[in-house]
């Protein structure tokens, strides 16, 4: 169909991938649960714009190109393991800061989220450019159902795409109304709030590691 080789198998392979944990996920499930809906929207939206620029590279053949050339791999590769490590940080940060306050009354919780300089847009498109899984999958996974005779490529990847999105929207729909049900927990107990978020920065802290051995 369209030049797409054997699409139900690329369908179970897509679930099987949008389910897999990743920062992407994690990142929107954590702006929900300590923002709302429509910051859980806006770092979703830079994660549908990060993966729409990945296709495109995909499609453009870069994803042949970062497989042939390793030194432009481990360049991608090691930059986007340094930018997740930062923002581990910076939640493990965040997560110490919540420990050592939470015996404090929550009076000024409420204010907290329009005190923080956080572009959930911009970080989320970031780490969808930079999430192993992927680069993995439109180097590895993407590409292989794509018929190669096709006269129109293009339309193929268009194709694809159009899938992968549709599935990533509703994955990323469910995570942020989990999210702002999680976020009156949050809010209440700040024992819970501290140990979810030092738990995000550990994951993102291996989602890095996971990154830095990757290979081509």
């Amino acid at each position: 169909m369209l030049g797409v080789i054997d699409l139900p198998t690329y369908l179970a392979g897509l679930v099987l991938i949008v389910l897999l944990p990743g920062p992407n996920s994690l990142y929107v499930l954590s702006v929900a649960a300590r923002r709302g809906i429509r910051a859980g929207y806006a770092a979703a939206a830079g994660v549908w714009c990060g993966d729409t620029v990945l296709m495109t590279l995909s499609a453009a053949g870069v994803a042949s190109l970062l497989q042939a050339n390793a030194v432009l791999f481990g360049i991608v590769k090691y930059a986007g393991a340094g930018y997740l490590s930062w923002l581990a940080v910076g939640m493990l940060r965040a997560a110490w800061g919540m420990w050592r306050t939470r015996r404090e009354k929550t009076v000024h919780e409420d204010a907290a989220p329009a005190a923080t300089d956080e572009r959930p847009y911009r970080r989320a498109f970031v780490v969808s450019l930079f999430n192993p899984k992927a680069i993995l999958f439109f180097v590895a996974f993407f590409v292989q159902f794509v018929d190669p005779g096709y006269a129109y490529p293009a339309l193929s990847f268009v194709v694809l795409g159009a899938f992968a999105q549709f599935a990533s929207f509703l994955y990323l729909t469910a995570l942020i109304f989990s999210g702002t049900r999680l976020a009156a927990a949050f809010r209440r107990r700040k024992r819970l709030s501290a140990g979810a978020t030092t738990a995000a920065g550990a994951l993102f802290l291996g989602f890095a590691v996971k990154l830095t051995l990757a290979s081509a």
